[in-house]
C-alpha cells in the first residue's frame, strides 16, 4: 500500500511549509580523473532531471473513445507503461542516483479511465480503490508533481485524496488558503544528491500551478483557496530556497510559456506565465513547463537582473514525449555552480509499455473499458463533428437540446420559468461520431470529451448578440470572392474550436466577409428580430459560465441554478431514455456562415 501523504511527510524531514528529502543511495564518482601532473581538478557533477506534464490519464496507448489502440498522423504514442519505460532506460544509463522524475500537473480529469475512478467507483468511497494515475506514477518513482488546473475539476475531496495516495508531494507555492494566504500545498521539495569527496548537491524543485483556476473550477474553490500569480510566488519562494542551500532550483510550473491568458483581464495574473518567471525571477536553473498542450524541447530565456539563460522545455502532453534537462555543475570556490543545462525530449513511439505497468492496471483498465461499451440507446443515423466547425450539425444540437431540457426542467415553478432557455455548445472534437445502430456511452463520451456541469445564466438580448459576435471572431475573415478552404476557415488568432459556440433556440447568420465584431446578421428569435431588452435564461457550461474563453457578459450575469452532475452524463441519461437517438427529437438549422448574404455551403 502507498504511503498516504501524512505518513511520508513524517517520514521526510520537514523544512519551513515544502518537503526535503535526502537521497537515498550514494552517487557514483563523477571526479574526472587526477592529471599526470597532480594538478587538482574541480569536482563534477551530472544530474539530470527528468519531466511530464498534461497526463490526463493516459496510462496506456489506448483511446477510449474508439476503443482502439491509440494512432495520430504524426505516429505518436501515449501512456505513462511508454513513459515508465523511457524512464527506466535513463536511470540505467545515468545511474537513478543521478536523477529525478517530475511533472507538471493536469493528472487526474481527462480520460474515461478518470470518470470511472472519480465518479463510477471514486476513489473517496470508504474502502475505495486507489487511483490508477497514483499507482502509475508511485511505481514508476515520481519525485515531485505540481498541481494542475484540472486536479481541481472533481473538487477538493478528490483531490485530497489522490494526493494521500501518492509516495510523492503535490506542489503548488501559489495555492494558498484563501483566509490565511498560507500554503495549502507544499510549495517546494529539496533532495540531496551525494557526490564522494565533495559536499552533496541540493535540488530544490518549486511547483507552480494556475491562477485560472480561481475561474474555472470556482465552485469548488471560491472563500477555500486563492491562486497568486506565477511571477510574484517564485520572487518570494527563490530565495528562500536559495538561502537554505539549494544549489539547483528547478521549477514545475503548470502554466504555459506565451505570456498569454485565455481569460482576458478577469483576473490579474498572468495564465502562461512560465517565460516571465524565467525572465524576472533570478536564481532559477529550469523550468518545467505545462498546461499550453505544445512541444517545446528547449527554449532559452535570459534573466533580466542576472543575464544568465534559464532553460525552459515542455514535453507534449498525454505522456508522448518525456523532458531531459542534463545539468553539470563544477564545484569552485567552496559551493557547486550550475555550469550548463541543456534540455531535449525523447519519444514514447520510441519503446514498448513497461510489463510493470501493465500488469499493475490491467484490471482497472478492463473495467473502464467495459463501461464504456455499455449500451444505452440506439441512433437512426450516423451523426458526426466532422464538419461541425463550419456548418450546423446535428451532433452539436444533441448537446444544446439536451442543455435546454435539463435547465427547463430545473426551473419549472420558479420566477423563470416562462423566460425562454437557449443553450451554447462547442466543437470539441473533430472526429466523434455517434454510428447507426447501438449507441454506448463511450459514443457519448467522445462527443462531450470535458467534465463540465451545467449553469443557468439570465442574459438580455444585447449580451447574446455581444456573445455571437465574440464567438464569431473564430472564423477567418474571407473575401465573398474568395476561395473557401475549410482547413484555413477556423481558428483565426489561434483561438481553439472549444472556445466557439453555437447557441441554440435563435436564427442568426455569421457574414465572414465582414470585420470581426460586425459579422451576426439577420438574428431573430420565434421569427422576429431579436430584442435586445428581452431576457433569456442561457445553458451554458461551468468553465463558460465561470469566465473561461473570455466571452462577454456571461461571467457576470445573474446565475439562476446549477449543478454538479456532468453534461456528458446528462446526455446518456437523456439518450437513455428516448431509447431511439433519432434527429427529428433534436436537430435545427441555428445558423449558417454567409459572406454578404450569400450562404458558403
Amino acid at each position: 500500500m502507498p504511503l498516504n501523504r501524512r505518513k511520508f511527510l513524517e517520514k521526510s524531514a520537514a523544512t519551513g511549509a515544502g518537503v526535503a528529502i535526502a537521497g537515498a543511495a550514494a552517487a557514483p564518482a563523477q571526479a574526472a580523473p587526477a592529471a599526470a601532473t597532480h594538478t587538482k581538478q574541480p569536482k563534477r557533477y551530472s544530474l539530470t532531471v527528468m519531466g511530464t506534464t498534461d497526463l490526463h490519464g493516459h496510462v496506456f496507448n489506448w483511446d477510449y473513445f474508439k476503443d482502439a489502440e491509440y494512432s495520430d498522423k504524426a505516429g505518436n504514442a501515449m501512456g505513462l507503461a511508454r513513459i515508465s519505460t523511457l524512464v527506466n532506460q535513463v536511470r540505467a544509463a545515468k545511474g537513478r542516483c543521478n536523477t529525478l522524475l517530475l511533472d507538471a500537473g493536469d493528472t487526474i480529469q481527462g480520460t474515461p479511465l478518470t470518470y470511472y475512478y472519480a465518479k463510477v467507483d471514486p476513489i473517496t468511497a470508504k474502502g475505495g480503490p486507489v487511483h490508477p494515475m497514483a499507482q502509475a506514477m508511485n511505481a514508476i518513482g515520481y519525485d515531485a508533481a505540481a498541481l494542475g488546473n484540472h486536479e481541481f475539476n472533481y473538487g477538493i475531496e478528490t483531490l485530497r485524496k489522490f494526493e494521500d495516495q501518492l509516495r510523492f508531494p503535490l506542489l503548488g507555492a501559489n495555492a494558498v488558503d484563501a483566509k490565511t494566504l498560507k500554503p495549502a500545498f507544499p510549495p517546494y521539495f529539496i533532495k540531496k544528491f551525494h557526490v564522494p569527496g565533495a559536499p552533496p548537491v541540493k535540488v530544490a524543485v518549486l511547483g507552480l500551478t494556475n491562477p485560472g483556476i480561481a475561474i474555472w473550477d470556482k465552485a469548488y474553490v471560491q472563500g477555500k483557496l486563492a491562486f497568486p500569480g506565477l511571477e510574484e510566488q517564485a520572487a518570494k519562494w527563490v530565495p528562500k530556497l536559495k538561502a537554505m542551500g539549494a544549489d539547483v532550483v528547478v521549477v514545475s510550473a503548470h502554466s504555459g510559456s506565451s505570456g498569454t491568458s485565455s481569460y482576458g483581464d478577469q483576473v490579474p495574473y498572468v495564465e502562461n506565465a512560465a517565460a516571465n518567471v524565467a525572465r524576472q525571477v533570478p536564481g532559477i536553473d529550469a523550468i518545467l513547463v505545462g498546461h499550453a498542450h505544445v512541444e517545446i524541447p528547449e527554449l532559452k530565456i535570459v534573466n533580466e537582473a542576472t543575464g544568465k539563460t534559464v532553460v525552459l522545455s515542455e514535453p507534449l502532453c498525454y505522456a508522448e514525449r518525456l523532458t531531459l534537462f542534463d545539468i553539470e555543475l563544477v564545484f569552485g570556490k567552496g559551493s557547486w555552480e550550475v555550469e550548463s543545462v541543456a534540455a531535449s525530449l525523447l519519444n514514447s513511439n520510441t519503446v514498448a509499455d513497461d510489463p510493470k505497468i501493465t500488469r499493475l492496471l490491467s484490471d482497472e483498465h478492463a473495467k473502464v473499458v467495459a463501461y464504456v461499451n455499455q449500451v444505452v440507446g440506439s441512433a437512426t443515423e450516423t451523426l458526426t463533428t466532422v464538419e461541425a466547425r463550419y456548418q450546423d450539425a446535428p451532433i452539436i444540437d444533441l448537446i444544446t437540446k439536451v442543455q435546454e431540457d435539463v435547465v427547463k426542467a430545473a426551473l419549472a415553478g420558479t420566477e423563470y420559468a416562462a423566460l425562454p432557455v437557449i443553450a451554447q455548445a462547442s466543437p470539441f472534437s473533430r472526429t466523434s461520431e455517434i454510428p447507426a445502430g447501438k449507441v454506448t456511452i463511450r459514443d457519448l463520451s467522445s462527443l462531450y470529451v470535458y467534465d463540465n456541469t451545467l449553469v443557468a445564466k439570465l442574459m438580455t438580448g444585447a449580451q447574446i448578440r455581444a456573445y455571437l459576435e465574440y464567438s464569431a471572431e473564430y472564423f477567418v475573415r474571407t473575401a465573398a470572392d474568395a476561395t473557401v478552404d475549410v482547413e484555413k476557415l477556423t481558428n483565426a488568432n489561434n483561438r481553439p474550436d472549444y472556445n466557439y459556440d453555437y447557441v441554440s433556440g435563435l436564427r442568426y447568420e455569421i457574414d465572414i466577409a465582414q470585420a470581426a465584431g460586425a459579422r451576426i446578421r439577420n438574428l431573430t428569435y420565434n421569427g422576429a428580430a431579436l430584442d435586445d431588452a428581452q431576457q433569456f435564461v442561457l445553458a451554458v457550461n461551468n468553465y463558460r459560465a465561470n469566465g473561461g474563453g473570455a466571452f462577454p457578459y456571461v461571467a457576470s450575469a445573474k446565475e439562476l441554478w446549477s449543478e454538479s452532475t456532468e453534461i456528458r452524463t446528462r446526455i446518456a441519461e437523456w439518450v437513455t431514455a428516448k431509447g431511439v437517438l433519432d434527429p427529428k427529437d433534436f436537430a435545427s438549422v441555428d445558423w449558417r456562415l454567409t459572406r454578404e448574404g450569400t450562404p458558403v455551403f
